[in-house]
């Protein structure tokens, strides 16, 4: 007779792989909690104490541990048959095990004492075994791989390709649970653990990286990295980075937004009772900017809003839904990529360097603004501030950014001066900037920056603050009659 293991605290679909290797003349062996699963559907199965002889003990902390559960996992067809013909083992040819859930025990937030009854010891040391011996031995880590089990039993067994993709993904499997539990344990009393493992599943090639001689590849199967175009080229490694960077702006607005970015930076960004309004005001804000950019919307796409898109070259929309008249329209784009705008994810944020990474944290946190001028601002002003700030955050630094109280005016980014920021977005500014609105991501060191955003109309001015000569640039905000805010947070964005 031919053997399987049955041993899964995710027991999705377990009945119906069971079915099919009693179907195909397999015997059963299982314990526990998936034991008492298949006794209740009527499945015969035998108990893996019965068969090894020895009693499962210390509340279910020692079963399988066994020479004649891993000897007939891990014997070789044809060089140990004696061995294991001595010592009453029986060779055991499909084995499926998932493990008990410690990455989700950890999320409830459970304490030490608690969690470590969900490190699983045995599970992973069949699976390690079966993995090991794929050459002979299937293994079957995932629920979603039970269909094509099912299969694979029915038309009289495993194909070597199937078992050692099966062996590759219990490995996966196995390393990300260690790497989880290790994790937890060396980060224990600290902020960040010692030894810092991480693994993304789903992987893909790209065409290419951020340049064609180039390679790269994207991972991960939630958020952003899993969602696949619904019409359009290919996502690149460059679309990626620039979605990730419009999501994360476009998630500051609760109201219609439209988003537009290039090369990671956005050059238009507005609001309006309409989404339409919203995407016409972002791409007017630096049309030649927009061509070949990546748009983001905060609404359904609807049919109007699609006929507006598709006048200008778009890499990439993404958008929470698209009316089926809408993806109609934007069929004549047939190379524009449709991307739906994925739940929200709170992550750490990490970054390669030379020799390692770097990872990054942002709990939460409270600005404080604090009027600092002698003129408290208007509510249009400060409405302006408050958009200008949520863009100036998402920008590369040094930025400037001037803004009326529904869109963005004028973007300065990226320079090693603030100043040359600011004259930057006067220059690319596309209509007169009276009366707007100005925000800079980290405190301005001299009054330089606030004499040229006065001289080009500027109001208000919104800053972290935090300066050695914040009372130089207060005295200049008074003296210009500008009303200034202090933010007390800082948005540096490298």
């Amino acid at each position: 007779m031919k053997w399987a293991l049955l041993s899964v605290w995710d027991k999705t679909g377990i009945l119906d792989l069971a079915k099919a290797l009693v179907e195909a003349d397999y015997g059963i062996l299982s314990s526990g909690g998936t034991g008492a699963a298949l006794r209740d559907a009527g499945i015969p199965y035998t108990d893996v104490a019965t068969y090894t002889g020895s009693p499962e003990m210390m509340h279910g902390r020692v079963k399988t541990l066994h020479p004649k559960i891993h000897g007939g996992i891990l014997g070789r067809r044809g060089i140990d048959d004696a061995v294991m013909a001595e010592h009453g083992i029986e060779p055991i040819d499909i084995v499926a095990v998932n493990l008990y859930p410690f990455e989700e025990m950890q999320a409830r937030g459970l304490d030490l004492e608690e969690l470590v009854e969900f490190i699983d010891i045995g599970g992973p040391a069949m699976v390690r075994a079966a993995a090991k011996n794929h050459e002979h031995v299937a293994i079957i880590v995932d629920p979603s791989d039970y269909p094509m089990a099912i299969d694979a039993v029915r038309s009289g067994g495993f194909s070597p390709e199937q078992r050692q993709k099966l062996a590759a993904t219990a490995f996966a499997r196995t390393a990300a649970y260690d790497g989880s539990i290790a994790n937890y344990m060396t980060g224990i009393d600290c902020p960040f653990p010692e030894v810092l493992t991480l693994q993304f599943r789903g992987g893909r090639a790209l065409r290419y990286g951020e340049n064609p001689h180039q390679q790269a590849a994207v991972y991960g199967d939630t958020g952003i990295a899993a969602e696949a175009p619904l019409q359009g080229k290919q996502m690149s490694y460059n679309n990626y980075l620039d979605v990730n960077a419009a999501v994360g702006l476009l998630r500051e607005f609760d109201e219609p937004c439209a988003v537009v970015v290039k090369h990671n930076n956005p050059c238009g960004v507005a609001t309006g009772d309409r989404l339409l309004d919203a995407y016409v005001a972002a791409r007017e804000v630096d049309p030649v900017s927009a061509y070949g950019s990546i748009v983001a919307l905060n609404r359904e796409v609807t049919r109007e809003v699609a006929e507006e898109i598709t006048k200008t070259f778009v890499e990439v929309v993404v958008a929470p839904s698209f009316a089926p008249d809408a993806l109609e329209v934007m069929k004549q784009k047939e190379n524009m990529r449709i991307l739906r705008l994925p739940t929200p994810l709170t992550q750490d944020e990490v970054r390669m360097i030379d020799g390692g990474i770097l990872l990054q944290r942002t709990p939460g946190y409270r600005e404080t603004w604090q009027v600092v001028s002698e003129r408290e601002p208007t509510a249009h002003e400060m409405r302006a501030m408050l958009l200008a700030w949520k863009v100036c955050k998402h920008t590369k630094s040094n930025t400037i950014i001037f803004a009326n109280e529904s869109a963005v005016v004028g973007i300065g980014a990226g320079q090693m001066s603030r100043v040359d920021s600011a004259k930057i977005a006067i220059e690319k500014a596309g209509t007169p900037l009276e009366g707007t609105a100005v925000a800079s991501d980290a405190f301005l060191p001299f009054p330089d920056t606030l004499e040229v955003a006065a001289a080009a109309g500027a109001t208000a001015l919104v800053q972290p603050g935090g300066s050695i000569r914040d009372d130089e640039v207060i005295a200049a905000a008074n003296r210009l009659d500008i009303a200034m805010i202090f933010t007390g947070v800082r948005y540096f964005r490298h």
